[in-house]
C-alpha cells in the first residue's frame, strides 16, 4: 500500500515543551534532504510566575512561526510521570505551544518521547547526547548547542519528516516469495 507523498519543499517546526527549558528546531525540507534552519531553547528558569512563562513561550513560538513560516508543528506529546503538579505545568506550556500554532492555522502533530528517539537513533531510551549526536551527523551542524533541549526540538521535528515522507514502492502483497520479489526488483539488488 502506498502512502501519499507530502509535497517536497516545507518547514517544520519541532517544540520540545518545557517549563523551565523549551526547545525548538528548525528545518526545511528540499526534495529528500532535511535542512537545519535554527535551533534554540526558551530560557524560562528566571521567571517566578507561571503565567509569565506560559506568555513568553506563547509569543516566543509565534515570533518563530511569523518569522520562519513553518508549515507543520511537531510537538513532544505529555508523558506520565510522579509528579502531578509538574506534569499539569509541562501540559499548559504544551497548550500555549498548540494555541501559538492554532492562532497561525498551522497543523499540529504530537509523538511519543519513545518514538522520536527511536525515530532519530533507532532506540526508544536513547539518551538526549545520543540524540544530539545522532542529529549532529545527520544534519551535519558544526556546533551542538550547550543546552541539549533544544536538539531535542530538532528531533522532534526531524521525526515528523520521516513519520510522514516515506514512500512505499509498491504493494508488498504481491510478492509470493523472495524469489519473487527479487525478480521484480533487479534493480535494487546490490552484487559483489
Amino acid at each position: 500500500m502506498q502512502k501519499k507523498k507530502i509535497e517536497a519543499e516545507r518547514i517544520i517546526l519541532g517544540i520540545d515543551p518545557g517549563t523551565a527549558i523549551l526547545g525548538y528546531g528548525l528545518i526545511r525540507i528540499d526534495g529528500k534532504n532535511p535542512k537545519l534552519m535554527i535551533l534554540g531553547s526558551i530560557e524560562l528558569k528566571k521567571y517566578s510566575d507561571h503565567y509569565v512563562k506560559l506568555k513568553t513561550v506563547f509569543d516566543r513560538i509565534v515570533q518563530l512561526i511569523d518569522e520562519y513560516h513553518p508549515d507543520e508543528l511537531s510537538i513532544e506529546a505529555p508523558f506520565y510521570g510522579k509528579n502531578v503538579q509538574s506534569m499539569l505545568k509541562l501540559g499548559r506550556a504544551q497548550g500555549v505551544v498548540m494555541a501559538a500554532a492554532l492562532q497561525r492555522s498551522i497543523p499540529i502533530f504530537e509523538y511519543a518521547p519513545r518514538k522520536i528517539k527511536m525515530s532519530i537513533t533507532g532506540r526508544g531510551s536513547a539518551s538526549k547526547e545520543q540524540v544530539a549526536l545522532t542529529l549532529q551527523k545527520i544534519l551535519k551542524i558544526k556546533d551542538l548547542p550547550a543546552n541539549l533541549d533544544a536538539t531535542d526540538g530538532l528531533a522532534a521535528a526531524l521525526c515528523h519528516y520521516y513519520q510522514t515522507s516515506v514512500t512505499v514502492a509498491k504493494d508488498t502483497s504481491s510478492y509470493k516469495s523472495w524469489k519473487d520479489f527479487i525478480n521484480q526488483n533487479t534493480k535494487r539488488i546490490k552484487k559483489n
